[in-house]
């Protein structure tokens, strides 16, 4: 009875908030309507530049199949490489195509002409990423072994070359949002049950508020589950809101049993509000506890492949994914959402998130500290 009482006081004080009930509404819009468009790890408006030192009707077909192609911008065609070269300095270009004289001659008699591309790699993964698409278009086959470079540009872009054909599983139009919606549950989750309950108890000791509850009977399970049930259920209502505008906005649904990604989403949510909450026992202010939280949920995101694959990090840094619950989460419920994977195929993560929760709502309890 003491612990409904409790429930209904949080959500009349979330409801009398003029910015909560509309950070809650909009926070899951903006991350399933915006992100999915902006976090694209796929390089494409690649500008390029072609000196052409044959000028023949080859080498024009080349520079024809480079303007056709969807990765590239265009710039058009310089005299000599020292002047793209000039455009890559002023950030103008990003990659130069130097064809050198003789191009089609070469092509003609079988040989392998010897194409210089040139990228700008300050960044890096767009210098390495705009050279390998250009390598596709540009590798030159003889017409008796390979075809002309028109049918070679198809080729390429179709993911047959040489051959060897390539089979895309799961993802077969390689969509990125279908890789980035998944694991944007995890970013709501953070916000939901991390950020607002630890703001929530560090900001009634601000204003002396929770003195007054201290005083009373209320056990601190009772206090806590006050305080954590009711951004569950606002976790349970965002990760719906996400899913739906999945479906409606990209048309990409749930492969796996729906109730699975509720029950990861959960899983995660007791974690961060666990975690949210040990970051206020241990804060006497707001900006205390905002720092400490945002310094652990940055190392937590960027650790857990969220972006970028774990296997791609150093040993050190790959190790900490054992203990890193996103990691788990996001790994389990890609499995489920885009791979179609049951409970058998994601439940050492289900085990591993679970211990992990559980661990820190225990210390979450018994580092609140209740002065009766």
């Amino acid at each position: 009875m003491t612990l409904r009482f409790l429930i209904q006081k949080e959500f009349l004080q979330i409801r009398r908030n003029s910015f909560l009930p509309k950070l809650i509404l909009f926070f899951p819009v903006m991350i399933m309507c915006v992100m999915p468009w902006v976090m694209n790890m796929e390089v494409k408006n690649i500008r390029v530049q072609v000196v052409d030192n044959d000028r023949s009707t080859q080498s024009q077909q080349l520079v024809h199949s480079i303007e056709a192609s969807r990765y590239f911008v265009f710039g058009g065609q310089q005299p000599s490489y020292q002047a793209a070269l000039k455009e890559i300095e002023t950030g103008k270009t990003d990659v130069v195509l130097v064809i050198p004289q003789h191009y089609s001659r070469d092509l003609t008699k079988g040989d392998m002409p010897q194409v210089l591309i040139a990228a700008n790699a300050v960044n890096g993964t767009k210098g390495s990423m705009g050279g390998a698409y250009l390598s596709q278009i540009v590798a030159p086959l003889s017409p008796p072994e390979g075809g002309t470079m028109a049918q070679k540009s198809i080729e390429a872009h179709s993911g047959t070359v040489g051959g060897a054909s390539s089979l895309f599983l799961y993802n077969k139009h390689l969509n990125y949002k279908v890789f980035m919606i998944p694991a944007l549950l995890a970013v709501v989750m953070m916000l939901m049950c991390g950020f607002l309950p630890a703001l929530n108890i560090v900001g009634e000791k601000e204003s002396g508020t929770i003195e007054q509850i201290n005083v009373t009977p209320v056990s601190k399970w009772s206090f806590i589950l006050a305080k954590l049930i009711p951004y569950w259920l606002i976790a349970l209502f965002a990760v719906t809101v996400c899913l739906l505008l999945s479906w409606a906005v990209y048309g990409i649904t749930c492969q796996g049993p729906l109730w699975l990604v509720y029950v990861l989403a959960m899983l995660l949510a007791l974690f961060f509000s666990s975690f949210g909450l040990i970051i206020s026992n241990y804060s006497d202010t707001m900006q205390q506890a905002v720092f400490v939280m945002w310094f652990f949920i940055v190392c937590i995101m960027l650790l857990s492949g969220l972006f970028t694959p774990t296997r791609s990090m150093p040993s050190w840094a790959y190790a900490t994914t054992y203990i890193n619950p996103m990691s788990y989460f996001i790994e389990a419920v890609r499995t489920v959402f885009v791979r179609g994977g049951t409970i058998m195929s994601v439940w050492r993560q289900i085990l591993a998130l679970g211990s992990i929760s559980l661990f820190m709502s225990i210390w979450a309890v018994l580092s609140y500290k209740k002065n009766h």
